[in-house]
């Protein structure tokens, strides 16, 4: 039988306006509105008249594909509304994983969230005066408990919307139009092509690079001081470590040269510890109270990264100083907005009251070897035991902190090493992302790891039958 003509494959198409006029349709309006919906008919349209011009339909495909046209509008008009922004679930072992969200939040955190969210609160009101207040205090005044709970006094805070802002705000007001000097092994590069240098020259500040990118002396700084010099930078060198033949001067060493010269010494933490790492076997990463008990005037660090809260950039130093930064015309452009210091508040009191384990990265940290190894064996015993395809196997490994802390640092883990037969890893590991919520995993030499170290517990259950899935597909 001879082909229709592509013409009168056309012409069994409707327009737009008759497809919209459809009572299925027609319903879909109401509900998602006449533009999204018109936009999802042309969409639909549109694609069967490229499939006609390949060939790749005839007469029956086409009338096939007519009849089913107002289902296909409704998915596409479903698909163009989704939220694009959703769950997932880290599989890989980095804790701080900057892609993926860095610290989930603590349930407290939600909650405050939920209490003050859909409702009026009184962030910049003080409900004792019934006058304006400041935000600052939501989260200043336990700022000041944890610090004065490892002897540290006259220490305030002030919060913007994340670390970069509240390094730029800090130069900005303490060294504007005058020189800062910081070691050339500190000159860092974060994410997203985000450098030290560049920070500096938005702030005004002029950059004053001394020693060499591994060795830098407390001479090099003695030598650079002049009187253009306003400001010590100290940065914390995320996602690298330098080995070997290095020196760097000790804190304490830097703090009393600033104060011999009658300067200010400034250190961007970055991650921003309130708990002893090193009882979680991290070392080398020093605490917001470390650097402050050293006598830095100002610390500046994250919310979301070892704090494990929402995205802020904390500073706390001296309070004349900080009084000094929040008195800057920038401050009301970078501060943030009651969502955050609602989150703030709740994970700062759960370290009020010592409950670590409340915030879901400080326990990721704590998870031991074998706890995670047992977990692991569970599952295991599940994937081998429905899943005939499959090879599961349990292997050491190391978790890493991420998002910029403790790079050098490796908790010890218990991994699953999944090879599937007819089934590359590559292709394993896309098809639980492809899942509902995605799985997102490693591949390394030709297995899918994963690590529930960054699982939630009740997760394990739909990592089973997402890897079953795949595995049966």
């Amino acid at each position: 039988m001879k082909a229709a003509p592509k013409k009168d494959l056309y012409r069994k198409l409707p327009s737009v306006d008759e497809l919209l006029h459809q009572p299925e349709v027609a319903a879909l309006v109401e509900s998602e509105g006449r533009a999204n919906v018109t936009e999802a008919a042309r969409q639909v349209l549109e694609t069967l008249r490229q499939e006609i011009a390949s060939g790749s339909l005839d007469a029956s495909a086409v009338e096939l594909a007519v009849g089913g046209l107002a289902s296909a509008v409704e998915r596409r008009v479903r698909q163009s509304l989704a939220p694009s922004l959703c769950p997932v679930i880290n599989a890989t072992g980095v804790i701080l994983h900057t892609n993926l969200g860095r610290a989930p939040l603590a349930e407290a955190a939600l909650e405050r969230i939920r209490e003050v969210a859909g409702v009026y609160s009184n962030l910049e009101f003080d409900i004792a005066s019934g006058e304006r207040g400041k935000r600052d205090v939501h989260v200043e005044r336990l700022t000041a408990r944890l610090l004065n709970q490892e002897g540290l006094t006259g220490i305030a805070t002030v919060v913007v919307n994340n670390n970069a802002a509240a390094v730029l705000l800090s130069l900005n007001t303490l060294a504007e139009g005058g020189e800062v000097i910081v070691s050339r092994g500190e000159l860092v590069e974060i994410g997203g092509s985000f450098r030290i240098p560049d920070v500096m020259a938005k702030s005004g500040a002029v950059l004053r690079e001394v020693g060499t990118t591994n060795r830098t002396r407390l001479a090099d700084y003695e030598k650079a001081i002049n009187e253009r010099t306003r400001l010590l930078l100290r940065v914390h060198r995320s996602n690298f470590q330098i080995v070997g033949f290095t020196e760097q001067p000790p804190l304490e060493d830097l703090v009393a040269l600033a104060r011999k010269h009658k300067l200010r010494i400034l250190e961007d933490l970055g991650s921003g510890a309130m708990i002893e790492l090193r009882s979680v076997g991290v070392s080398g990463e020093p605490s917001v109270w470390d650097s402050l008990r050293a006598g830095v005037d100002v610390v500046t660090y994250s919310g979301d990264k070892l704090l494990g809260g929402p995205q802020a950039g904390l500073i706390s130093g001296q309070s004349e100083t900080v009084a000094r930064i929040r008195a800057n015309p920038l401050f009301r452009a970078l501060r943030v907005d009651k969502l955050t210091y609602a989150a703030l508040e709740a994970t700062l009191l759960a370290y009020a009251r010592q409950d670590h384990n409340a915030i879901p990265a400080v326990r990721m940290m704590r998870l031991s070897a074998q706890e995670i190894g047992r977990r692991a064996q569970a599952l295991a015993d599940i994937l081998l035991a429905k899943a005939p395809r499959l090879e599961v196997e349990m292997v050491g490994g190391a978790s890493v902190i991420g998002g910029g802390a403790a790079p050098g640092a490796a908790l010890p883990t218990i991994l699953l090493a999944l090879t599937c037969q007819d089934l590359s890893a590559d292709e394993l590991a896309a098809r639980l992302r492809a899942h509902q919520p995605p799985i997102v995993a490693r591949v390394e030499q030709g297995k899918v790891l994963l690590d529930l170290r960054t699982v939630f517990p009740e997760q394990d259950a739909i990592i089973a039958a997402a890897v079953l899935h795949a595995a049966c597909q």
